[in-house]
């Protein structure tokens, strides 16, 4: 079963390749509070079609490079970054 994971792209400056932050709510075992937990994924993008600041939606795949095992599926929305 592949994962397929909703991120939001942190970097877009690599060629093919975008870095995705993947954030998860988890709960605390002993205090029971809730706090986010921040991942990132190297996401391979063909086209070079995803900006940064775009929510995308990334599949598992078989290893790429060294550290890239994803690779963008969709955008799900696009977002205008002013620079």
């Amino acid at each position: 079963m592949k994962r397929i994971i909703t991120g939001k792209v942190v970097s877009d400056k690599m060629d093919k390749t975008v870095v995705v932050a993947v954030e998860t709510l988890k709960k605390h075992p002993i205090y029971k509070k809730n706090y986010k937990q921040t991942n990132t994924f190297k996401a391979h993008d063909e086209n070079n079609k995803c900006k940064k600041g775009d929510v995308v939606e990334i599949t598992e795949t078989r290893p790429i490079s060294k550290d890239k095992h994803f690779s963008v599926s969709k955008i799900v929305s696009t977002n205008e970054v002013k620079k």
